[in-house]
Order: structure tokens, then C-alpha cells, then sequence
């Protein structure tokens, strides 16, 4: 059926993009433990279905924000695939999604090549299909036939046999993908002997099956497949008679830890790098460019494969597993287990001052990084990184709701008692902090936190990056804008004026205490005067100031 009723485009643009990650998302969704379960290639540690989504994820979201503003907007195609394609790289998880990234990647290169152009026909797809399938290969240092690589092939060859409209070279490329991927047992022996298609390809058949939907609105049904008894993996009835296996020996000696960073380095650093990381493990895929990167590696020596990155530049997002035993935080032998704690505060944080806060009160922080909200599967690290029995989590933005039930979901299924706060800004996350007591029940705890965020209001700061219909009426670019609980209230020239109207609005209906947040380019003197204010017109209303850093709003306000 076509989306929300409407006709659904035949040819790819920004809208088409759209709806073909959210498809993906859900499509990968709803497959993740299916393509769990099959998961034996390079490592059969059951998470390709999840990281794929998670990377998935990733590049739906920044589309998403590519379509929102300050006033209604439509990105244009170049702007859609290159957000899809930026959001995959940066949220890139394992080697699946690794490489999915690098999919996305090469078919922006060619979609977004034309930044006149609202939307790409039936050849232009296909040539993208193609590129995704070269720059694919050429990111993993060592390509195997029988993984997504060889699918990705099959459906790009398919494409440019193809003619017609985009929704005519996408079903030619989804069929033939289906009929790799049913061959893949054949190709590879691990999967021969496990009775399985590969993980990866799985994934990229259902991203492909979304991208058919997006276009011509036809429902594409992904086979299921069913699980052995006797192995536990999923078994495929193949429709294709299987090529003779390649015998390829079992790998005794698999290397013992996951190493995945981004890396911001040039061209000939990451060059080198390569050469390095080949010698220390195996499973090495680079993905990106133009000065960002994601590295994925299996290696024994994690701590050789993280300082190889530092030579070549600046390493962040550092993600270290440990095979079979879980995340591991620092490189070397697996740490002893420690007693779960009883109780942990997860919450996502603006800012580097807010983040030192929130830690001195004891919770677990996932950074919030403009234009990068976090993924659901940041926060699911986050509550095993918490190490707790009951889980108190703070998205403190509403726009994280969605992601955070998601990851509240995902780590009950992992044994955690997880409570969810709908906090909407992170001054509600304060005032939950503020009251909780770690001793109390823990559905009493939840509630009185869940109490002291709902009496909060809050309000923020931010200068207008261009004309636009608001609330409070018309605004120009370099205004300041006063937004209330999410909505622009206040328009103004300069930003101590607006902040005193913005406080006497909120304080117009009460309040015991006013919450200020200063960001990294605002002087003191703003929270003194705005103190000064609150204390000679509001009589009776403490105030507190606290420092929200690098990457915080403008200014954050909170009335209890």
C-alpha cells in the first residue's frame, strides 16, 4: 500500500529516501533476531541482525533531522542521501553495519553527485547500486564470496540490466539479491555446514525489499526462516541448487576482541593504518572519507589496534567487545566479574558541564551531540555499562522518546528492571536527580523522580539560523528566540533581555526554584544578572547556576 495513502514516487527524491529508511528500520526491526540467530560469519556472536538495525537506525535519524528546522523544510535529494550516509558512518556498529555504511555511502556518491537535481531515475539508481557494491568491496581488505558483498553484487548487476523507473530497477535488484542470497551456503563453508544463508546478505535483502516499497508502494514479503532444533541456527530451504561448498578450514584461533572507532585522519594516514591493522587481526573494514572514517578490526592485541588509530590521527568513539564474554572498556585479558549494583540513573546529557553533574550525582551519561542525537543502542551500552539491577532512564528530550522506550525494551529482554522518565529537557533530568534516593523502592523512587520532572517547566535559548514562522510570530536570522516547553515564546535582539522575559512568563504561574544553564560563549555575568533579576521581581524563588559546557544550548531554564 502507498504511504499514508498517497501516491507513492516512482523516481527517488528526499521524501522517497525517507521512507525508504524508516522501511529499512522497521524491515531490519522485525527481522533482527531471525538474523541473530543465523549469524556465524566472520564470528558467530548472534548480533549482526542488531547492529545492522543500530546503523540503520543511525542513518534514518539523520534524515529525519535533515527535514527539520525551524520552520517546515524539505531537504533536497544530495541532502538526504549524503545525511543518510553521514548518520550510517557515524553509527556504524560491527562489521555487518560497518559495511552497510559503506553501501550507503557509495550510492550517495552517485545520487548526491547532482546537487541541482530533486530526484534520480531508474539509471541513476542502478549506477548507484553499483557504486554501493565497488566502494563495498573495496572497503573490506580481505572480501569473501557468500557474504553481503556478493548480494550486493547480484542486486547491482540486476539493476543495470534493468529498464524503467526506479521502482522497475529496484525489484530487479531486490529478486536478484534474493537469489544470491539463497546461493551463499554453496559459497562459503561455514554457512554449508551451518545450514544457514549469510547474516549480512539477509540484512541487505531486507533493505533492498524497503527500498522496493518506498517507491512503487508493493509490500515486499521477506521469507522467515525456520529454526533447527538440532543446531539452533536458522535453516533456509534453498530455492536454488547451492554451487559446490569452497572448503575453507575451521578457525581455531580466532582473534579475541572487536575494535570499531571513528577516525578522523587524511588519506595516506589512513593508508598506512590499513597495512598496520592487516598485520595485527583480520576482518578489517575502513569505511568513509574526506577526513572521517570508521574502523572496524578483529584483533587479539586491542590496545595495539586503538594506538595504530592514534598514529594516523585522532581516534574517538572508541568500542572494545570482548568475544563471548561482552563489552570490555579497557584492552587486555577479560576483567573479573563485578557485583551488579542495585540500582543506576542512565540519562543523555548536552554538554560537557551538565555530563560532569550528572556524574557527580552518580548516573551513567550518554553525551548528546548537535545534530547527533544518540542511537537506542548507545543507551542499551549505557545500561550495561551501568552495571545495575533497576535502571532509571533520562532521555531529557523528546524527541529520544521513541529510541529510548526502544532501548528500555532491549535491556529488559537482557534481565535489567528498567523505568523510562519522559524527561523533555535535561533541567527535568536535574530535578529528578534531585530527589532521588537509591534506598527507596524502586517503583517509589521512580515515581517521586517522575513527580519532580513533571513539575519542572523548561525553556532554552537559541539564535535563529534563518527567517521563519513561530509561535510568537515572524523571526529573522541572528534573532534570539525564548522557546517554553518547546515552543518559541519570545523573540528578541538580545539575549539577557529575552532570558528575563522568558523567566517572568514561566514565573508568571509560581515556582519554588529556578534551574540556569549556561553555555560554553555565554559570559557569568548572564547568570548573575538573570539571578539578580529572579531575586528583586520574584520574591521568595531561589535560583542555581550550574556551567553546561561545550556542545550545550545557549542557555537551558527550569522552574520548579
Amino acid at each position: 500500500m502507498p504511504l499514508g495513502g498517497e501516491q507513492v514516487p516512482q523516481n527517488l527524491d528526499a521524501v522517497a529516501v525517507r521512507a525508504w529508511c524508516g522501511l529499512a528500520l522497521d524491515a531490519l526491526g522485525g527481522a533482527r533476531e531471525e538474523i541473530d540467530a543465523i549469524n556465524v560469519y566472520p564470528v558467530a556472536d548472534g548480533d549482526t541482525g542488531t547492529n545492522l538495525y543500530l546503523t540503520m537506525e543511525a542513518a534514518s535519524q539523520a534524515v529525519d533531522a535533515a527535514f527539520t528546522g525551524l520552520e517546515p523544510s524539505r531537504p533536497s535529494l544530495a541532502e538526504a542521501v549524503r545525511a543518510m550516509a553521514h548518520g550510517a558512518l557515524i553509527g556504524a556498529r560491527g562489521n555487518s553495519g560497518t559495511i552497510l555504511s559503506q553501501l550507503l555511502r557509495g550510492m550517495a556518491q552517485v545520487l548526491g553527485a547532482d546537487r541541482d537535481t530533486d530526484h534520480a531515475g531508474g539509471p541513476v539508481l542502478a549506477l548507484a547500486l553499483r557504486r554501493a557494491a565497488e566502494s563495498a568491496y573495496q572497503a573490506v581488505e580481505r572480501p569473501v564470496e557468500g557474504t553481503v558483498l556478493t548480494v550486493a553484487t547480484a542486486a547491482a548487476d540486476a539493476a543495470l540490466d534493468a529498464e524503467g523507473d526506479c521502482g522497475t530497477v529496484a525489484r530487479a535488484a531486490y529478486d536478484r539479491a534474493c537469489l544470491a542470497l539463497d546461493a551463499t551456503p554453496g559459497q562459503l563453508a561455514v554457512l554449508g555446514r551451518a545450514g544457514v544463508v549469510d547474516a549480512g546478505g539477509r540484512g541487505l535483502v531486507a533493505v533492498l525489499g524497503a527500498l522496493v516499497e518506498a517507491l512503487s508502494g508493493e509490500t515486499v514479503r521477506l521469507r522467515t526462516l525456520r529454526t533447527t532444533p538440532q543446531s539452533g541456527h536458522a535453516r533456509v530451504e534453498p530455492r536454488v541448487m547451492p554451487v559446490e561448498c569452497q572448503e575453507t578450514p575451521p578457525d581455531a584461533t580466532a582473534p579475541a576482541f572487536e575494535v570499531i572507532y571513528l577516525l578522523e585522519a587524511d588519506d595516506t594516514a589512513v593508508a598506512r593504518l590499513r597495512t598496520r591493522l592487516d598485520g595485527l587481526g583480520d576482518s578489517l573494514v575502513v569505511v568513509g572519507g574526506d577526513g572521517l572514517w570508521n574502523v572496524h578490526v578483529h584483533v587479539d592485541d586491542a590496545g595495539a589496534a586503538v594506538e595504530a588509530g592514534v598514529e594516523a590521527g585522532r581516534p574517538h568513539r572508541i568500542r572494545i567487545t570482548h568475544f563471548g564474554v561482552g563489552d570490555a572498556h579497557t584492552a587486555g585479558a577479560a576483567q573479573p566479574q563485578r557485583e551488579r549494583a542495585q540500582r543506576a540513573i542512565v540519562a543523555v546529557v548536552p554538554g560537557e558541564g551538565l555530563a560532569g553533574l550528572y556524574a557527580e550525582a552518580g548516573a551513567t551519561t550518554v553525551p548528546a551531540r548537535p545534530g547527533e542525537p544518540p542511537a537506542s543502542g548507545e543507551l542499551v551500552e549505557a545500561v550495561r555499562r551501568a552495571h545495575a539491577r533497576e535502571v532509571v532512564l533520562l532521555p531529557n528530550d523528546a524527541e529520544l522518546r521513541h529510541t529510548a522506550a526502544a532501548a528500555a525494551e532491549q535491556a529488559r529482554t537482557e534481565g535489567v528492571r528498567v523505568a523510562l522518565i519522559p524527561t523533555r529537557s535535561a533541567v527535568q533530568g536535574i530535578a529528578a536527580l534531585a530527589v532521588h534516593e537509591p534506598d527507596r523502592r524502586f517503583d517509589e523512587d521512580v515515581v517521586a523522580m517522575t513527580s519532580a520532572a513533571g513539575a519542572t517547566r523548561y525553556a532554552e535559548l537559541a539564535v535563529a539560523e534563518r527567517q521563519s514562522w513561530t509561535m510568537a510570530g515572524i523571526c529573522q536570522a541572528g534573532d534570539v528566540l525564548g522557546l517554553i516547553d518547546g515552543d518559541v515564546a519570545v523573540i528578541g535582539d538580545d539575549t539577557t533581555r529575552t532570558a528575563r522575559s522568558v523567566l517572568d512568563r514561566m514565573l508568571a504561574a509560581g515556582g519554588e526554584m529556578v534551574t540556569l544553564v549556561l553555555g560554553e560563549d555565554v559570559p557569568d555575568s548572564l547568570g548573575d544578572e538573570l539571578e539578580k533579576h529572579v531575586r528583586e521581581a520574584h520574591l521568595a524563588v531561589d535560583t542555581v547556576v550550574y556551567r553546561g559546557g561545550r556542545q550545550s544550548a545557549l542557555l537551558l531554564i527550569g522552574v520548579e
